[in-house]
């Protein structure tokens, strides 16, 4: 007997994606882009313009979340002290 394609588990919905949370942590990511486009207010450069990123570092970044969410600074800072840049 094959089992009836109802009868399979549905797949959990994946979480809305939030442009203000950083993608590996969940904490705020204090993008001044986003800021600007979500208020109309213009915003000073984003605190990511000046930043190192660690090789590798962006890579961790979800596949869903990579042009679309930024990283916080708290998780490049903690990248960049575990020795990844």
């Amino acid at each position: 007997m094959r089992p009836h394609a109802s009868l399979k588990a549905p797949m959990a919905p994946s979480p809305a994606l939030d442009p203000t949370r950083c993608p590996l942590c969940g904490n705020d990511n204090r993008c001044a882009m986003e800021l600007e486009r979500e208020t109309g207010v213009a915003q000073p450069p984003c605190w990511c313009v000046s930043a190192t990123f660690p090789p590798g570092l962006l890579d961790r970044m979800p596949e869903a979340a990579r042009g679309q969410a930024c990283l916080c600074a708290n998780c490049v800072a903690a990248a960049m002290e575990a020795g990844g840049g």
